[in-house]
């Protein structure tokens, strides 16, 4: 009498039932990084009647982990090259007592603005504005500061939205159109106007000639060496947390323009460029992989 066959398992092959876990921690790690539980905070809900929606180039490049993180580091470093923006964040927030904080504020400001219904992201533009309008200092020349000013929150903008789509081109969409480029600097625009930042780009080209135009601006100090210390050597949860964030700033450090490594002091050898690259190419599929996402490049 012949054997019965067996009929085909319907569970999931094994390889992905190990892996479910290893899935589970790293996205657990990526949520707490972004998201305080001390303030009830969870991650933003994605609206499609918000101030974008799901067809738009901003959800697409503000959705990926890695080239956000990366873009964040090289937009911070250029950031704070200006004396004035520098300056507020000195004088009027406890950065250096809770970097980390700092981040996840920035962040979640981001996602609101991005994925959060229009009510929702308003508030978050509005409570935003509010502080703007209390952060008023004087530089140590001599020169008032406001952080109102709009060609300061321009320059805010400006970099940040270059470098988390520099992030993203890099290690997610190396082929990404020019149009679509131009495309997110139209988006991003509709927050810069929000926050009442002036000149705004609404192109790449745009972008790329408001950050020549200020390049005169920049200065480095003391307490732009101080503040770059605090983002590049800020202590971590353990070894494994340690190894990604030295690979996510040394990708920061070789995503910023030649001229913002060389006035801030920061080597980027050839040698070792190829290797920070793949090594956080590896590390974004991997996050990817942690949230069943796509791997676009």
């Amino acid at each position: 009498m012949p054997h019965p066959v067996r009929p085909p398992l319907t569970r999931e092959p094994l390889a992905k039932r190990l892996g479910r876990p290893v899935q589970r921690a790293i996205a657990g790690r990526v949520v707490a990084m972004f998201n305080d539980p001390a303030k009830g905070e969870r991650p933003v809900a994605r609206r499609p009647d918000g101030l974008f929606g799901p067809q738009s180039v901003a959800w697409r490049v503000h959705g990926d982990v890695t080239g956000m993180l990366v873009g964040g580091v090289s937009g911070l470093l250029l950031q704070m090259l200006h004396a004035a923006v520098l300056a507020g964040v000195w004088d009027h927030s406890n950065f250096r007592a809770d970097m980390h904080g700092r981040l996840r504020r920035t962040a979640r400001f981001i996602a609101v603005t991005t994925y959060g219904g229009p009510d929702e992201a308003q508030a978050t533009i509005d409570r935003v504005r509010r502080i703007h309008e209390q952060v008023v200092g004087v530089l140590p020349d001599g020169t008032p500061y406001q952080a109102a000013d709009p060609s300061l929150l321009a320059w805010v903008h400006v970099t940040e939205a270059t470098s988390f789509l520099a992030g993203w081109r890099r290690y997610a969409e190396p082929g990404m159109s020019r149009a679509d480029q131009d495309r997110y600097f139209a988006e991003m625009a509709v927050v810069g106007e929000a926050l009442g930042a002036d000149p705004l780009p609404r192109t790449l080209a745009e972008a790329r000639a408001l950050i020549e135009a200020m390049r005169g601006e920049l200065r480095v100090d003391e307490r732009t060496r101080e503040v770059a210390r605090l983002i590049l050597e800020q202590p971590s949860s353990s070894p494994a947390a340690a190894a990604a964030r030295r690979l996510t700033l040394q990708a920061g450090i070789d995503l910023l323009p030649a001229w913002a490594r060389w006035m801030h002091g920061l080597d980027n050898p050839l040698v070792a460029r190829p290797l920070v690259r793949a090594g956080t190419f590896g590390m974004a599929g991997a996050v990817r992989w942690a949230f069943e996402t796509p791997y676009r490049a």
